[in-house]
């Protein structure tokens, strides 16, 4: 493989937007329709849904087997999403993406949902043939992708081309180089939070400033410094501390350990490098954060500890930073998704 010789990776680490593109050229990324040109983000790739889906009726993980093959097995119904279609809260769905992959040796992969898609409490996981966890790509693997789609408090509409997830690559195994964590702010203004309309209409995803956050979020208010998380509900709120990735690594928002709280915090978990620095003007940004509880109620106080930043290296400085050209999240405070006007 000329292609993949041609590599070389001095250290371990994630790669940056240019080592994408040249992934791109050499063929080790390919995709069944024209690349989009905002694609390649500083330290991920976004990924595409193609025209095909499925209703399944279980999650599942391929195992030893194809996806296809997996799909067969659970599928209810196919789904044409040529002209768009509406995707239930509460069902699952697994969707064929546009993008393949052929990756190199030394090379790896792993994804996670976009911001937005986090925001809107659509929880998505990438599915590889033979794979045996979600999320995450071997080394040399070749062939197709899949995501499994199950929005959660909102229906939302899609059609091929809609991003859901992204994809980091990675040479070797980046060491951690540190960990910070991340606590929540509930004494940062009248409006503290968000919580979702359970009987909300559909989120069109491809819809930018489209929808009035009134028909889909109740605000929550200042009340002593603390949250009543009830089961079953989602919530949008922000963390206590500014975040801000160096221009040289990138970070993934990580879950704490659930002895210290019954509840789950962030799906989408990447921070590409520049969020929140001075040299890429988003200075005081903070973490915003979707949480949901498990079984039981469960009381949020001001300041404590909700999830963990992990930075890891990029093999080089990307050739664009977070936020240049235009972000909908950089300099951001407590903020719901793209797909909503201001408050």
């Amino acid at each position: 493989m000329a292609f993949a010789m041609s590599l070389e990776f001095p250290t371990h680490g994630i790669l940056p937007s240019q080592s994408i593109e040249a992934l791109i050229a050499g063929g080790a990324i390919s995709s069944a329709t024209p690349w989009d040109a905002d694609q390649v983000q500083p330290a991920s790739l976004d990924l595409r849904l193609s025209d095909r889906a499925w209703r399944v009726r279980a999650s599942f993980l391929p195992g030893k087997r194809l996806v296809s093959e997996r799909i067969a097995d659970v599928e209810m119904h196919p789904i044409d999403m040529t002209h768009g279609v509406v995707l239930e809260k509460g069902c699952v769905y697994i969707a064929e993406l546009q993008e393949r992959l052929s990756l190199p040796p030394g090379l790896i992969a792993r994804a996670n949902p976009k911001s937005s898609t986090g925001r809107v409490d659509v929880f998505v996981r990438l599915l590889t043939d033979r794979g045996g966890s979600f999320d995450d790509v071997d080394e040399g693997y070749a062939g197709p992708l899949y995501l499994e789609i199950a929005p959660q408090t909102f229906s939302i509409l899609v059609r091929p081309g809609t991003r859901l997830n992204q994809l980091r690559l990675k040479a070797g195994e980046p060491p951690k180089l540190e960990t910070r964590s991340v606590g929540v702010d509930l004494q940062g203004g009248d409006i503290i939070g968000f919580r979702g309309r359970r009987h909300a209409g559909v989120v069109d995803l491809d819809r930018i400033d489209g929808h009035d956050p009134k028909d889909f979020w109740e605000p929550l208010t200042l009340r002593r410094g603390e949250l009543l998380l009830d089961p079953g509900e989602f919530y949008i709120l922000a963390s206590s501390d500014s975040v801000e990735i160096p221009v040289d690594q990138a970070a993934e928002m990580t879950p704490i350990d659930p002895s210290v709280g019954e509840f789950r915090v962030h799906y989408a978990g990447f921070f590409d490098p520049g969020f929140g620095t001075d040299e890429a003007h988003g200075a005081g940004s903070k973490g915003v954060l979707e949480v949901r509880t498990h079984d039981t109620p469960f009381l949020l106080e001001h300041g404590q500890i909700v999830a963990r930043l992990v930075y890891e290296p990029l093999t080089e400085r990307p050739s664009r930073l977070y936020g240049e050209g235009g972000s909908h999240y950089q300099r951001q405070g407590l903020k719901l998704s793209k797909h909503f006007r201001a408050w």
